[in-house]
């Protein structure tokens, strides 16, 4: 980049550089931080318009706070590329969720200035109030300040966090950064209560005491000493207010003098814990962003002067959208379908639906835990629940699958987007743990996509199925280009399919690294080894006759799956080990991700690093059969 355009940009090697900037110099700063922020994404693509509208909010805290000191805490750190490039990561923003390069959230082993990882939201309050125990018992720490967005602070662990902190009483900040806009438009009462908050009009807690303003004088007192016991506080407060916090704002967040002006008092003032809320426009700054329906909250590769991003033209429809279409056919066909997403209609494919039903669909903000539960009632009172979750977000709310689905036997039927690794976002988003966490619960039907016709007909399988909760596992990114049907049929459960036969080893595959094992299997062809290939399907219940034919006509079987250790694999060994088939004679491997998190890069390149690799699947069944394996290619995966 031109560093002339840059000049105030260029004195701030760290944060204390800036801290004798005047206003005016703070503002400059902010402009030209903005700028750099569109440039460097419209390279690397990433999280814009959440990090456009905190650029005066950064350079405040910065320039207010004695980071990396006093510990500054983004939620979810969608925002973060700012605060990357104000500490000392500037040369390298070139790099931003790049193999090899910067992640795209905070975290801990990139830098002194990023105190906690993130990537999942509402977990800033709770950390900060950690590090605010430890500064009290004596650790070398300062202030703590959590950022968190109007759109994270509607989990509920963020007001189990806002809570104990209240209690606590402890000095501490929370910025509550207010942009009515979360991934998709906020949902939900805290979004209409600070939306209040911000009106200009009368509120209620205005109309109220306009009521009782015209009261006589001794029933205005005696209605005011109800309303505080009521209340718990004083008639007027905000609920934060009645939480413990000192409340400070509503403030205008892109502007420099009010930001900093309010950060100073509260720095310099502060007793207990203060929530301060800032007002800021999600995509400032750059026209394409703050027109953008998500204010582009993220984008690939973009022109900066149209704001039109580089597009790859797809061969294949994405899972996501299969699935989406795919279960509209169904809705449409059964009213009793009905659909749960926690904030994320457009990536879990339920926009689809919504768009033609929208009283069927059910967004319920940032929270997985309340989305599973308020789906198992819906299945209680007879309704037919999809709840549409990415794999990496479905953990948080896993105690409500196992006790308020699994153990009631309700069938909610589990869409788990995002199985398997899925690049860029690196191992806070990936998809490892779903096969293991699911198979493992009595009752619960367990099935993986092989290619998107098969997601196709899955779908159908789960609005077809009563008798408990059911889940569909598919990846991120585009199918395979197999031949959809025009509908899908209702599979047999637990039975699996053989989608080739050969003599010397049998492949097991579950799920969408199907394409992988034919890779595998043609390149096996060559040196004249022929593979039998089936698709499970299935991990729970699994295809006993299936596995049975397979462990008896060859020498060896390899399981394949897109999933940590202690998934298909598992089961599929608990099985033979059970039915005293592990002596068999035929040799056994289970391949999956290995045993570690595994940073960003091509999802290509990724799986190569974990072993799973077209060529790394060959490797391990020549190895099987005793035969001299293919060369080691890490990072080369083989291609027909």
């Amino acid at each position: 980049m031109d560093q002339s355009r840059t000049p105030h940009l260029d004195r701030v090697a760290g944060p204390a550089d800036m801290r004798d900037f005047d206003l005016l110099e703070l503002t400059a700063l902010a402009d030209e931080l903005r700028q750099e922020t569109i440039e460097t994404v419209s390279r690397t693509g990433g999280h814009l318009g959440s990090s456009l509208g905190v650029v005066e909010l950064t350079v405040a805290l910065h320039a207010v706070f004695r980071t990396p000191f006093d510990k500054l805490i983004w939620d979810v750190a969608h925002q973060c590329y700012p605060h990357k490039i104000l500490t000392g990561r500037r040369h390298r923003m070139h790099t931003l969720r790049q193999e090899g390069g910067l992640s795209g959230f905070t975290k801990r082993s990139e830098s002194v200035f990023d105190p906690f990882g993130a990537a999942h939201s509402s977990t800033s309050i709770s950390a900060a109030l950690g590090f605010t125990i430890g500064r009290d018992m004596g650790q070398p720490t300062g202030d703590a300040i959590a950022v968190i967005g109007d759109g994270s602070i509607t989990a509920g662990m963020a007001y189990e966090a806002l809570n104990n902190a209240g209690a606590e009483g402890r000095r501490m900040f929370v910025i509550l950064n207010d942009n009515d806009m979360s991934i998709a438009p906020p949902v939900g009462a805290m979004n209409s209560y600070l939306n209040r908050l911000n009106a200009p009009h009368a509120s209620l807690s205005e109309v109220a005491q306009g009521f009782m303003s015209a009261l006589p004088q001794s029933l205005r007192e005696q209605a005011l000493a109800a309303r505080a016991r009521a209340c718990g506080g004083p008639p007027d407060a905000t609920m934060f207010e009645h939480l413990g916090f000192t409340y400070i704002g509503p403030i205008d967040g892109h502007s420099m003098p009010d930001l900093m002006a309010t950060l100073r008092m509260a720095r310099d003032r502060a007793e207990g814990p203060v929530l301060i809320h800032v007002r800021t426009v999600k995509g400032k700054g750059y026209a394409p962003a703050e027109a953008s329906g998500c204010c582009y909250h993220g984008v690939s590769k973009f022109d900066v002067a149209t704001g039109a991003q580089a597009k790859s033209k797809p061969n294949a429809p994405s899972y996501t959208g299969v699935f989406g279409r795919a279960l509209t056919d169904a809705a449409a066909r059964d009213p009793s379908i009905v659909a749960v997403t926690a904030a994320m209609p457009g990536g879990t494919g339920l926009d689809i639906m919504q768009d033609r039903f929208p009283r069927r669909v059910f967004d319920v903000g940032i929270a997985e835990q309340h989305a599973v539960t308020f789906a198992a009632g819906m299945a209680a009172s007879g309704l037919k629940p999809f709840c549409a979750i990415y794999s990496t977000f479905l953990q948080r709310g896993y105690d409500q699958v196992v006790h308020d689905v699994a153990l009631q036997g309700l069938p909610v039927r589990f869409a788990i987007d995002r199985a398997g690794l899925v690049g860029a976002d690196g191992a806070t988003h990936a998809g490892a743990f779903d096969v293991g966490f699911m198979t493992n619960l009595p009752g619960m039907v367990v099935m993986a996509a092989g290619d998107e016709a098969e997601l196709v007909h899955m779908t159908e399988t789960a609005a077809a199925y009563d008798d408990g909760p059911i889940a569909l596992r598919y990846p991120r990114g585009n199918g395979v280009g197999a031949q959809m049907p025009e509908r899908g049929q209702v599979l047999e459960i637990g039975k699996g399919r053989v989608v080739a036969e050969g003599e010397h080893v049998a492949f097991l595959s579950f799920g969408a690294h199907l394409s992988e094992v034919r890779l595998a299997a043609e390149s096996l062809a060559a040196r004249g080894i022929t593979c039998t290939i089936a698709d499970a399907r299935f991990a729970k219940p699994l295809d006993h006759g299936l596995i049975d034919q397979l462990i008896r006509h060859h020498a060896a079987v390899v399981t394949v799956e897109q999933g940590a250790q202690g998934g298909f694999g598992a089961q599929v060994l608990h099985y033979l080990a059970n039915s005293g088939q592990l002596q068999s004679g035929a040799a056994l491997r289970c391949m999956t991700l290995a045993d570690t998190f595994i940073e960003q890069a091509s999802p290509e390149v990724m799986y190569a690093q974990a072993g799973l690799s077209a060529r790394d699947i060959a490797a391990t069944a020549l190895q099987a059969l005793g035969l001299e394996a293919f060369p080691s290619s890490a990072t080369q995966p083989l291609r027909a």
